[in-house]
């Protein structure tokens, strides 16, 4: 068997730059395939993740997908509000230990506009634990002041001192604004990749200041001076939702089945990580497309290996007599092809991960700030050496039809070729 070993590693080396070329096509094709399957798993566990130490969400009555698409994702339309006495009786329930008001309608350039507390920054998390944090200036600490995310910055070319007008109404493009009540900006978010970052915010207050004038989606008039407005009269009388800490997570169930049973308003609360879940399999199909690409490029690569060694087969009809000639058995020409494949996949195999690691060392801190997919280089998880594994029983498959074929022909045919 060595010196089995020896001879096909003899046989690669002196046909080494045909070697190298298969290799590379091999490693391109491990490279893509495992680094799908991280990024899916990966992408997954992150998506899991876009909000987190968030204990339930809680809204008007609706399908948990429906809830966590406009109150996360900012997409859609609510069914309905959840009035400001409801939030604060849910707020004052037995083992809530913070509650974070969410009012969504308004505007800006097609950005949706964020109504929240201070508290907003303070407790929703990402990714685990990572907290909110801001690139520039600061959270909003009184009326007209806006926080802006990061592509609004970038995009809008805006910064802390900033004035903007927000649009009524979520329309990208609205021909009603509140010019009457500009925003300064006071801070610019961080980039997350999550849902964090698909918003602008300013203070419950404020939502309710900007539209003291408004009916009916009309202005009527000018509004009254801020300065003299009763603070009674800036106190909301609905959100959108709310977002819920629970200081005993055993709670949890029993608080869902409160709201839920709530007698006042038909109110919905949910879960985070089950809803998320429940909206991942929604797009299992684009997971199986991935997974199907990513298999025809392997099998594209498996193609390569097999073009290879049936090319090379006819120029090494003498090369095979002559083994044959000195002793050795077809069971020896079949054992040296099938080795001699199962080294290029196996080199193909090992160069396509450190490929893998090098990627994902490169680029892990760019997919976590821009698609908020914490992936980043590591062993390989068992779920990747069977898919590694795969490949290497595939490759040996595939080198079977050109060993099969030198295994069938005879010492005359390999003596009669002229060289």
């Amino acid at each position: 068997m060595s010196a089995l070993l020896r001879l096909a590693a003899a046989s690669l080396w002196n046909r080494r730059l045909t070697a190298g070329l298969t290799v590379l096509t091999i490693a391109a094709s491990v490279l893509l395939f495992i680094g799908v399957e991280r990024l899916r798993q990966d992408a997954q566990a992150s998506f899991l993740r876009t909000v987190s130490g968030t204990d339930l969400i809680v809204g008007a009555r609706a399908h948990p997908v429906q809830l966590m698409l406009y109150a996360v994702f900012r997409l859609g339309e609510p069914t309905g509000n959840l009035s400001w006495t409801s939030f604060e009786a849910i707020a004052a329930q037995r083992g809530v230990a913070w509650a974070v008001p969410v009012s969504l309608g308004d505007s800006y350039r097609g950005y949706r506009v964020v109504g929240t507390t201070s508290a907003y920054f303070e407790h929703v998390r990402y990714a685990g634990d990572a907290p909110i944090r801001f690139a520039q200036g600061q959270a909003f600490a009184g009326l007209l002041e806006v926080v802006l995310r990061a592509e609004v910055a970038e995009r809008l070319g805006h910064a802390p001192g900033d004035g903007l007008v927000l649009a009524h109404g979520a329309a990208e493009h609205n021909p009603h604004h509140h010019d009457d009540r500009p925003f300064r900006v006071v801070g610019v978010l961080a980039r997350t990749g999550t849902p964090i970052d698909q918003g602008l915010y300013v203070s419950l207050e404020s939502i309710e200041a900007i539209h003291l004038n408004w009916r009916t989606g009309t202005r009527l008039g000018h509004g009254p001076d801020l300065d003299h407005v009763d603070p009674e009269r800036l106190k909301p009388r609905s959100i959108t939702a709310a977002y819920l800490g629970l200081s005993e997570r055993m709670a949890v169930f029993a608080l869902q089945r409160f709201v839920n049973e709530y007698r006042a308003e038909p109110l919905s609360a949910v879960m985070p990580a089950v809803a998320l879940q429940q909206l991942w399999s929604l797009l299992g199909t684009a997971e199986r497309a991935l997974r199907l690409t990513s298999a025809c490029v392997v099998a594209a690569g498996l193609l390569g290996l097999l073009t290879v060694l049936l090319a090379t087969l006819n120029e090494r009809r003498r090369e095979m007599a002559i083994l044959r000639s000195v002793g050795a058995g077809p069971r020896h020409v079949l054992g040296l092809l099938l080795l001699e494949a199962l080294g290029l996949a196996a080199l193909g195999c090992a160069l396509g991960l450190l490929l893998l690691q090098v990627v994902l060392a490169l680029s892990s801190a760019w997919l976590q700030t821009h698609y908020g997919i914490g992936i980043a280089p590591g062993w390989p998880s068992p779920a990747e050496w069977a898919l590694v594994a795969l490949v290497l029983g595939a490759a040996l498959l595939v080198a079977l039809i050109p060993a099969l074929l030198a295994y069938r022909r005879s010492v005359a045919d390999g003596m009669s070729v002229r060289g």
